[in-house]
């Protein structure tokens, strides 16, 4: 019953509410042999969406003969794979699309998310209590990843410049290794990584997302694929939002198969799926114009040699 609920929420329902579709669709004149999904097991919808198969049905329909999945840790490396073209299509946190246009990457933005839960946590035992605390401090997080922003702008936020801390710049499996041996002072990390140190390795919050540092997620698309496949692209983004409002309603499945699927603890899952607000659309000039500031502070801070403009790579679905 639930793979059936969630392909008639998921699948068919984005087939009735999107304009012009129909339940069995003509062959996209544009479709490639295979659509290449770059994703993170943190990526909830992403992994609901292929152990569902949702992807594989409708694009199959429009003359896509497979759905390769790639899975990555974090951003940046899923990002690199995208602007080499080695995937087609992928989800990241905020920073890691600014640090490829910067870099020259050819991709776009195809949709937005509210981002999944970032924290910065401490030992519940530490002596630090505030993030003006962490004057001084090494932190650890990943860098170039959605982690990376947050820091900036919980210190900001603090009145304290990116310079007072040491930054530790560690993926997700080392960064907790050492946050649990004490080798850094702090750790800058998502959902569902957030939700885990505070279940298992005794992990206090000192600043959250919820504390006024809301950003979001981005879907995006190598450029190429963009241009030679665009009512794919577009299929398959119509296709995640369907998704989206699928487990916007059914929060404890979502978290059933996420963690199924990865093997983090149910409880842990609960937790960061109970915080997340669950929407997929077009980028709006708000999300735009957060997005072009977190550029613009990156490029004060030299964190990126050059300015950019977000808009120049936002892309707009074929209305036909």
């Amino acid at each position: 019953m639930l793979n059936r609920r969630f392909l008639l929420s998921g699948f068919l329902g984005a087939a009735l509410l999107a304009p012009g579709l129909s339940l069995a669709p003509a062959k996209a004149a544009d479709a490639p042999k295979e659509f290449r999904i770059g994703y993170q097991k943190s990526s909830s919808l992403l992994v609901a969406a292929r152990q569902q198969k949702v992807f594989e049905t409708r694009l199959k329909a429009l003359g896509v003969e497979e759905v390769k999945w790639v899975e990555f840790q974090f951003g940046p490396p899923l990002l690199e794979a995208l602007g080499a073209g080695a995937v087609d299509f992928g989800v990241t946190g905020d920073t890691p699309p600014i640090l490829a246009q910067s870099a020259g990457a050819q991709l776009v933005y195809a949709a937005s998310s509210p981002a999944v839960q970032n924290a910065i946590l401490v030992p519940k035992d530490s002596p630090i209590q505030s993030v003006a605390d962490l004057k001084g401090k090494k932190v650890a997080f990943g860098k170039g990843s959605s982690s990376h922003n947050f820091t900036v702008q919980a210190l900001k936020q603090a009145s304290l410049a990116y310079s007072d801390v040491v930054p530790a710049f560690l993926a997700p499996a080392d960064a907790v290794a050492a946050f649990t041996t004490g080798s850094v002072d702090a750790w800058a990390v998502w959902d569902p990584y957030f939700a885990i140190a505070e279940a298992k390795h005794n992990a206090r919050p000192l600043v959250t997302t919820a504390d006024g540092l809301d950003s979001n997620s981005f879907y995006l698309a190598s450029k190429a694929f963009s241009e030679e496949h665009p009512d794919v692209l577009k299929a398959a983004v119509e296709e995640l939002s369907g998704v989206a409002r699928w487990a916007a309603e059914h929060k404890d499945e979502l978290a059933g198969i996420s963690s199924e699927a990865t093997g983090i603890d149910l409880a842990a899952q609960r937790a960061a799926i109970d915080r997340y607000r669950i929407e997929v659309g077009p980028l709006s000039d708000a999300v735009v114009a957060q997005q072009q500031a977190i550029a613009d502070t990156f490029y004060e801070l030299k964190l990126i040699p050059n300015k950019i403009n977000v808009r120049d790579i936002v892309w707009a679905a074929p209305t036909n």
